[in-house]
């Protein structure tokens, strides 16, 4: 058996080695670089191009370099063929102080003070009163980022496809509760997992059930939001602000309009970043439960996409 790694866009030495040192007593190769494609069993991939799978005839796992599995083409894999993900306790709480942060950001007007301050313009203004957070994803990161938020006094609602139970938050779920989800929130985050179902659900129908004054936060997936209709709604005063973390095309182009529009921050996709030990163990474990047909970690239901 060996293991392939196809991480595509990315300088992967110091994986490659951390890979090597974890599980030595096995054949690491790098695509395109593989001798034999049919001893290929695991594959470590993000991103990688949907021709690879047919090549690999003995293939059993497939390892999301990512917590999410949209940088795989599972669509392409045989059903014999097993999927985990990687999930980094860590991850959660740097997501929920992210989100914290700019919820607070926006809230005490750091955006327009910053503004303000290039300008040498003096004028206090009391801080927002909105205080209802939506959260648009109720997994692990949205979970962790709910329960923060409630412990700094923000009132949080939740929306899933399927029926969450959290403490002290509003939980709602499927298609008929979404639209009672968004009607009274003052900041809307985004962690969805990415699906064909939620692939585009930013969009200008969803932002027509806002309210005028919510921001919009951003921190699952670019492909979720359709850049146009959120241009749209803030040029026409449909909503107070955007924050995006993460963009349909990364790093986003120089001469994009999201840069310079006054209701948009922009951060360059560092809401959540995986420790690369973290990752690295919980790889080899695959690697090892793959080798002894044992159960994997963080097994990813196909069915769903997450």
């Amino acid at each position: 058996m060996s293991v392939l790694v196809c991480v595509t866009g990315r300088n992967n030495d110091k994986l490659m080695a951390k890979l090597s040192d974890a599980i030595p007593d096995v054949k690491i190769e790098q695509w395109p670089y593989c001798e034999d494609l049919s001893s290929v069993q695991f594959v470590l991939a993000w991103n990688a191009p949907d021709n690879l799978w047919q090549q690999l005839p003995n293939l059993k796992v497939v390892q999301s370099y990512g917590a999410g599995v949209d940088g795989i083409a599972l669509d392409k894999l045989k059903p014999c063929v097993s999927v985990a993900r990687i999930v980094d306790q860590k991850l959660s709480v740097d997501m929920a102080e992210y989100v914290l942060s700019h919820v607070l950001a926006n809230k005490l007007r750091h955006r327009e003070y910053a503004a303000n301050q290039s300008e040498g313009y003096w004028k206090p203004r009391r801080a927002m009163g909105g205080n209802e957070v939506g959260i648009l994803g109720l997994g692990e990161l949205g979970k962790v980022t709910a329960e923060v938020l409630v412990r700094h006094g923000f009132s949080v609602r939740g929306w899933s496809r399927t029926q969450k139970d959290l403490p002290k938050v509003a939980c709602y779920a499927g298609e008929n509760q979404l639209e009672t989800f968004l009607s009274e929130i003052d900041y809307l985050v985004c962690l969805l997992p990415l699906t064909q179902q939620t692939k585009g659900m930013l969009n200008a129908k969803l932002f027509s059930l806002l309210p005028a004054n919510c921001v919009v936060i951003n921190v699952a997936r670019g492909q979720h939001l359709v850049e146009e209709d959120l241009l749209a709604a803030l040029d026409n005063n449909k909503l107070g602000g955007a924050v995006l973390d993460v963009f349909s095309t990364e790093p986003l182009p120089e001469n994009h309009p999201f840069w310079s529009h006054s209701k948009v921050t922009v951060t360059p996709h560092v809401a959540a970043v995986t420790n690369m030990d973290t990752v690295i163990a919980q790889i080899a474990a695959n690697v090892n439960a793959c080798l002894d047909d044992t159960p994997l970690e963080n097994q990813v239901n196909l069915s769903k996409g997450y």
